[in-house]
């Protein structure tokens, strides 16, 4: 994972408006017992030392009910990495219409990082049905102007 994610991880972030401050990230750790083992990953967006997105703590396997017995053998590390790539190769013309396929609420954030999208458009999209992430995200935004 540390070859290709470190390219995508660079390609997003080149995106993203240096003021926000933020920073993602995607480790694996190994989760063994006496049956064997498996790869659980984490990816996490931080804003400086404060970590507003968080995968997998902030989706509770037993919440997502195709995930019921399965996790982490079964996982969404590879649907999240794919909503990531889509985002980048995604025309700017289109980046807040396209729907993603995203149950994560990443897509949000990351528009609302991305500098390519003036801040005011953001602010009148996200008016009323801001997350906790895209409000810090835009909080820092306007600090900055």
């Amino acid at each position: 994972m540390s070859k290709p994610w470190s390219k995508l991880k660079k390609s997003i972030e080149a995106l993203w408006e240096p003021t926000a401050g933020l920073r993602i990230h995607c480790s694996v750790y190994r989760m063994g017992s006496a049956h064997g083992g498996t790869d659980c990953p984490r990816y996490w967006i931080a804003q400086g030392k404060t970590i507003i997105w968080d995968y997998p703590k902030d989706f509770p396997a037993e919440a997502q009910p195709e995930y019921s017995g399965k996790y982490p053998y079964t996982n969404d590390a590879s649907d999240i990495s794919n909503l990531i790539r889509d985002y980048i190769d995604t025309p700017q013309s289109e980046l807040m219409t396209k729907l993603f396929e995203d149950r994560w609420g990443l897509a949000d954030i990351l528009r609302c990082a991305d500098r390519r999208i003036g801040l005011k458009r953001l602010e009148n999209t996200y008016s009323e049905q801001r997350s906790p992430a895209t409000n810090k995200i835009l909080d820092a935004r306007r600090k900055s102007r």
